[in-house]
C-alpha cells in the first residue's frame, strides 16, 4: 500500500511532514466498514488486487535476483563490443538475380512452414473492412452556428405579450452583467481567470491580446466552436516566474524531518548562498540543486510561473515587487529563501461566448440515411463492399488481423461489438452489418479468417516465399562461383573487392551492405591471412579474407559490464517469464464470449 502512488501520495493519509500515515490510512478503512459497506467491499476487492500484485513482484524479484552476471560474462561482453577485425571480400547481392528466375512451390513453402512450426503458430484471428460514417455539421449547420452567436452581440428589441411592451435586451457588446449574459446564452461559462498570451489560442492570440477593455473580437473558429471574446481587464506583470533556494531548519513548516540546523545556523548559511548567488559568475540553478531544500531543487529552483497570492505573502511581496533578475533573502515560516524573479508576463481577462458547431437533427437524419441505404446496396450487390464504397466515393478503411481479445480499432476506438459480431459463429465471410459507433455509422464486413494453429501456405507465404528465395538464389550463386577467387568473382559480376574495418561482434555492420553477423562472426573464428568459403549472408553471398585482428586492451576488472548485462537481463523478466508462465500453462481462454 505504501509503495502505490494512489494512496501513498494521497493527501487524506498524509501526516505533518507530507508523509503517508498509516494509522490514518487505517482509521479512514474502518469508518468505511461501519458507515459505507458498499465502498468497504470495493476497497475489499483493491486489497486482494494489491495482495496479488505484490506476489508477482516478490515472484519476480526472485528471479530477477538469479539473473546475475558473472565477471567472466561482463569480459565477454566488452571483448564482443570491444574486439576488431578488418576484411578484404567481395558480395554477390541476391538481388542480381531477378526473383522472376526463381520458382519455389507450394509443397517447398508448406515444408518450410512445418519444419518451423514454433514461427508460423498463429492465434485465432479475423480481417474486416469497414466505411466510416462520421457524425459532422454540414455547410449549413457551420452557417447557422455562425449566424446564431452574431445575433447576440448587439441589443435586440424583445415584445413581452403579458406587459404589452417592448423592451431593449442588451447584446454581448453592452450588456453589463456578462457573467449572467454566459450563463443563459453561452455554451461555456464565464471564468474570470486571468491569462497569459501563451493560454490563448495561437491563431488569435495576437489579437485578443491587443484588445481595448470593452472590445470585442469575433465571432472566430476555435476548432468546432465559434467564439466571441470580450475584453474585461488587463494587468500588466500579472504572473511572475521565480526560482529559489530554500534554506529550512528544525521547526520551520514542511521542514524535513532529519533537519536538524538551527534556525540561526540556516540563516547564516543562507546569506552565505545569496553571497554566492549574487556574484557576476554565479549559476543561480546550480547553487539550488546544490543547496535547497525544497522540492524544487533537483529542477534549479524553477517555480515557473504563478499569479498574485499563490505564494506565502512576503514570498509574493518580493517577487512582484521587484523588478526581473533581482535576487534577494526572503524569511517565511517555511525558511530562508534567496530568490530570483526570472521573469513577468503580462495577463489579460476575457469574457468568451462560445457556441458549439454541431450537426443539426437534418443532417443526422440524412447521415443515417445514407449510411443504411449503403449497407442495403452493398448486402444486395454482388460487388465487393469496397467497389460499393468506390462507387459512391467512400473510404474504406481494412483492419487486418483482429484478435478475439481487441477493442480498438483505428478511427472509431472503443467497439467490443464490431469485434465480438467477426468472432461470432453466426458470422460467416463476406458478412456485412451496420453498428451505431462513436459520432456515427459503421458499414463492417468480414473479411477474412485465421484458424488457430499452423498458418496455412497462402497466409504463410508473404513472409516463407522471401526466405526460400533468398536460400535459392544462394544456392545458384555458390554453384556458379565454385573454385573461383575473389577476383574472379568481382569480375563475373562487375563488381570490386571491397575493404571493411573494425567491425565488431556488437555492431556486424558491413558498409554497402548493412548488418551481416554471420560474415563477422566467422570472420572472427579466422587466422589473418586466411580465405573464407563463399558463405550466405543476409544480402548476398560473401567470400572474404581476414586481413588484421585487434584484441581489446584488458582492464582491471568487468565489473561495469557485468553490471549492465544483469540490468539489462533483469529488466526482461517480466515480460518474458510472463509469457513463458503462458506458454507452459494450459489455458482456454473464453473471455472474448463474455466481454
Amino acid at each position: 500500500i505504501k509503495s502505490s502512488p494512489g494512496l501513498a501520495q494521497n493527501p487524506q493519509f498524509a501526516d505533518e511532514n507530507g508523509q503517508f500515515d498509516e494509522r490514518k490510512f487505517r482509521d479512514f478503512i474502518l469508518e468505511l466498514k461501519i458507515n459505507a459497506p458498499s465502498q468497504y467491499e470495493d476497497w475489499l476487492q483493491d486489497e486482494q488486487a494489491i495482495i496479488e500484485s505484490a506476489k508477482q513482484q516478490v515472484y519476480f524479484n526472485l528471479v530477477r535476483a538469479g539473473m546475475g552476471a558473472t565477471l567472466k560474462e561482463g569480459e565477454l561482453d566488452y571483448k564482443l563490443a570491444n574486439d576488431k577485425v578488418d576484411i578484404r571480400y567481395v558480395r554477390v547481392p541476391y538481388a542480381s538475380i531477378p526473383d522472376s528466375t526463381i520458382t519455389v512451390t507450394r509443397n517447398e513453402i508448406e515444408a518450410y512452414i512445418k519444419e518451423n512450426e514454433k514461427k508460423y503458430t498463429q492465434e485465432k484471428s479475423r480481417d474486416i473492412q469497414f466505411v466510416y460514417f462520421e457524425e459532422g455539421p454540414s455547410d449549413e449547420d457551420i452557417a447557422a452556428t455562425e449566424a446564431a452567436i452574431t445575433a447576440l452581440l448587439d441589443d435586440s428589441e424583445e415584445y413581452f405579450e403579458d406587459r404589452d411592451t417592448t423592451e431593449t435586451i442588451p447584446g454581448f457588446r453592452n450588456t453589463k452583467d456578462v457573467n449572467a449574459f454566459l450563463d443563459r446564452n453561452s455554451d461555456a461559462k464565464y471564468d474570470s481567470i486571468l491569462r497569459a498570451k501563451s493560454e490563448l489560442p495561437t491563431q488569435f492570440a495576437d489579437a485578443l491580446f491587443e484588445l481595448t477593455p470593452g472590445e470585442l473580437y469575433g465571432p472566430y473558429r476555435d476548432g468546432d466552436v465559434f467564439k466571441v471574446s470580450r475584453m474585461m481587464a488587463k494587468k500588466p506583470n500579472g504572473s511572475v516566474k521565480a526560482s529559489h533556494i530554500l534554506i529550512t531548519y528544525q521547526g520551520a513548516e514542511r521542514a524535513n524531518p532529519e533537519v536538524t540546523r538551527s534556525k540561526e545556523e540556516a540563516r547564516q548559511k543562507a546569506e552565505g548562498v545569496l553571497e554566492e548567488a549574487l556574484k557576476q559568475d554565479a549559476v543561480f540553478a546550480q547553487l539550488a540543486r546544490d543547496n535547497s531544500d525544497g522540492p524544487s531543487g533537483p529542477r534549479g529552483g524553477d517555480l515557473g510561473f504563478f499569479q498574485e497570492g499563490v505564494m506565502t505573502p512576503k514570498f509574493n511581496d518580493f517577487a512582484f515587487g521587484n523588478p526581473v533578475g533581482h535576487i534577494g533573502l526572503v524569511e517565511t515560516e517555511f525558511g530562508f529563501h534567496i530568490v530570483k524573479v526570472d521573469e513577468k508576463r503580462d495577463l489579460v481577462q476575457l469574457a468568451t461566448l462560445t457556441r458549439d458547431i454541431q450537426p443539426s437533427d437534418e443532417t443526422i437524419n440524412a447521415l443515417f440515411t445514407d449510411a443504411t441505404k449503403f449497407e442495403m446496396t452493398a448486402v444486395d450487390s454482388d460487388k465487393s463492399l469496397s467497389e460499393v464504397a468506390q462507387e459512391n466515393d467512400y473510404v474504406v478503411r481494412p483492419v487486418n488481423r483482429l484478435n478475439a481479445m481487441d477493442e480498438n480499432l483505428p478511427g472509431l476506438g472503443a467497439q467490443r461489438r464490431i469485434v465480438q459480431w467477426a468472432f461470432s459463429e453466426d458470422t460467416e465471410l463476406g458478412d456485412i452489418r451496420r453498428f451505431d459507433v462513436n459520432n456515427g455509422y459503421a458499414v463492417v464486413q468480414l473479411t477474412a479468417t485465421y484458424k488457430k494453429g499452423l498458418m496455412d501456405v497462402e497466409d504463410a507465404s508473404v513472409t516463407v516465399l522471401p526466405i526460400l528465395r533468398k536460400k535459392k538464389k544462394a544456392e545458384k550463386i555458390k554453384a556458379e562461383n565454385a573454385g573461383k577467387s575473389m577476383s574472379e568473382i568481382a569480375a563475373a559480376y562487375a563488381t570490386t573487392v571491397s575493404n571493411a574495418t573494425a567491425l565488431t561482434v556488437k555492431s556486424p555492420t558491413i558498409p554497402g551492405a548493412g548488418r551481416e553477423p554471420l560474415i563477422v562472426g566467422t570472420a572472427f573464428s579466422m587466422e589473418v591471412g586466411k580465405t573464407s568459403s563463399l558463405i550466405s549472408g543476409e544480402s548476398g553471398v560473401f567470400m572474404f579474407e581476414v586481413t588484421n585482428k585487434e584484441e581489446a586492451p584488458a582492464l582491471d576488472n568487468y565489473v561495469t559490464y557485468a553490471n549492465n548485462l544483469q540490468a539489462s537481463n533483469a529488466a526482461r523478466v517480466t515480460n518474458s517469464l510472463v509469457e513463458a508462465l503462458k506458454e507452459k500453462a494450459d489455458i482456454e481462454d473464453n473471455r472474448s464470449v463474455f466481454y
